[in-house]
């Protein structure tokens, strides 16, 4: 029998497998007919009545592309896309040929936005994206792939706005305190081609944008700040954001030429009548694959949330609480004062998190009625953050796995009769692109059996964890199979967490 490591491995593995390019867009785009072509986008046509072109950015988008050179074949005519710098040499030396677009390929590739900051190459390859855009005619089709990371990979400031300009000012913004939403309304309004710019560059062609979605609830506007979406801003919003941070007297002139002539309400959604946006993966089409795959195995199986976000260990106490209600489930506790405190401390924490869409009783409900004879698996996905204090090396991941182990240690040790003690536990939580922090783990496993055998060894979990240095922990145990190492996965859904547990 496979242990429940390696299931939550087999798990995570079919989650990120789902939202991989190729299948990704195999299963979302076909091409249909030779006479009169069209193509089929989620069950929608869209006749090829000229030329097909295509664009793209982000960071996944160079796998999307080589799927859609594929299923496009010859009616694709040419094509653009900006991917991250070094990332064809990363892919090759990965082994990952099918992410790689062929040798004699229609579209160019352009690399820029090292270290996910615009720069002069990305302005390089907005600008050759601008110029395809404008030059389609209404008979024309442009596929558009949009990936996390877009953003800094398709910079088009307004002229006469120049790029290091536009940097300073989000810089400014951004030291003063202010939200990411905020930074985006700002990028938005001084941006050619973000906020719906490239759409209506593009008109009067139809746009068709494929969206892998790296951004917790999938809001169009948002990932990579909305290029083919109508953005709900207005330059008065823009102008209050920087009264707001009181910088309305320390900005560029080109700024100011700009902010003065631009029309004053935001771009309304006809103007987007062109454009079919269509997220093609998400976290939350990952966590339906891992469901479909746990009962499969035998597992009763609920979804906990695909918007699991906020700092690392109050979301650990949140997952901590979870496991110990579904311990006492198991051991035919739940009904009693135990069940019911565990119950108060989980909506508790819950409503101080504040998940959006997470309907925790319903959740509850749906957790009594799985009975006892299967084990439980409850699978989660979103983005946490850490509070960075220590040097060590880690990530959000192998933290909150880490702190979920310690924080199930504690309830154990402290508890008499401990339910927890009856079950097996393994927690695993992973970043679907295959990277957490600056180590090769993408996240890892953790129980607290391998707590108590820390501890036994003489190691300090607390110093690690107040160091951030969780990888270094996992490091120690035989040939750090706690880790979860899967190498660069050419896709990006936010991280995914998988909780089992067998009685």
């Amino acid at each position: 029998s496979m242990s429940l490591c390696e299931h939550a491995l087999s798990l995570f593995r079919s989650a990120v497998g789902t939202v991989r390019p190729a299948p990704m867009l195999k299963r979302a785009v076909k091409l249909q007919g030779d006479g009169c072509p069209q193509l089929l986008v989620k069950g929608k046509a869209f006749p090829v009545k000229r030329d097909l072109y295509l664009v793209g950015f982000g960071k996944a988008v160079l796998g999307m592309a080589a799927a859609a050179e594929e299923i496009l074949g010859d009616h694709l005519v040419r094509g653009i896309i900006t991917v991250p710098l070094g990332i064809q040499e990363s892919l090759q030396r990965a082994g990952m040929q099918e992410m790689l677009l062929k040798p004699h390929s229609k579209i160019q590739v352009i690399e820029g936005a090292k270290n996910n900051l615009p720069d002069s190459e990305a302005l390089k390859g907005a600008v050759a994206i601008q110029e395809l855009a404008e030059g389609l005619t209404a008979d024309d089709l442009l596929l558009v792939l949009i990936s996390g990371g877009g953003s800094a990979l398709l910079p088009a400031p307004i002229p006469p706005i120049l790029l290091k300009e536009k940097e300073k000012l989000t810089k400014m913004l951004a030291s003063r305190g202010a939200a990411i939403q905020e930074l985006n309304i700002v990028r938005k309004t001084l941006s050619l081609l973000k906020g719906g710019g490239l759409a209506r560059l593009a008109y009067p062609a139809q746009v068709v944008s494929l969206i892998l979605s790296d951004v917790i609830g999938d809001p169009l506007d948002i990932i990579a700040s909305g290029p083919t979406v109508a953005s709900s801003h207005s330059v008065q919003d823009c102008l209050q954001i920087l009264t707001k941070y009181n910088l309305l007297h320390d900005l560029p002139e080109s700024v100011e030429t700009v902010l003065s002539s631009s029309p004053t309400k935001p771009t309304s959604s006809e103007d987007c009548s062109h454009v079919c946006n269509v997220i093609i993966g998400s976290n939350a089409l990952a966590l339906d694959e891992a469901k479909h795959q746990a009962e499969g195995l035998g597992y009763a199986t609920l979804i906990l949330s695909a918007a699991i976000c906020g700092e690392v260990s109050r979301v650990a106490a949140l997952y901590c609480q979870l496991i110990r209600l579904v311990c006492l489930g198991l051991a035919s506790l739940g009904e009693g004062p135990l069940g019911d405190e565990a119950g108060r401390n989980l909506l508790q924490l819950a409503a101080e998190l504040e998940i959006p869409g997470l309907n925790l009783a319903d959740f509850l409900q749906a957790l009594q009625g799985l009975g006892r004879e299967r084990p439980v698996c409850i699978l989660a996905g979103g983005e946490t953050t850490v509070q960075l204090r220590g040097t060590g090396k880690g990530g959000r991941n192998q933290e909150l796995a880490l702190r979920v182990g310690l924080g199930l240690h504690r309830a154990q040790a402290t508890e008499t009769g401990s339910p927890l003690g009856r079950c097996e536990i393994v927690f695993l939580s992973g970043g679907t692109d295959g990277q957490d922090g600056p180590t090769e783990a993408a996240g890892a496993f953790c129980s607290p059996e391998l707590v108590d055998k820390a501890l036994q060894e003489g190691l300090d979990v607390e110093a690690f964890l107040s160091n951030n240095d969780s990888y270094t922990f996992f490091s120690q145990f035989r040939g750090g199979h706690h880790l979860l190492v899967t190498g660069l996965t050419g896709t990006n859904v936010m991280d995914i967490q998988a909780i089992l547990i067998r009685a």
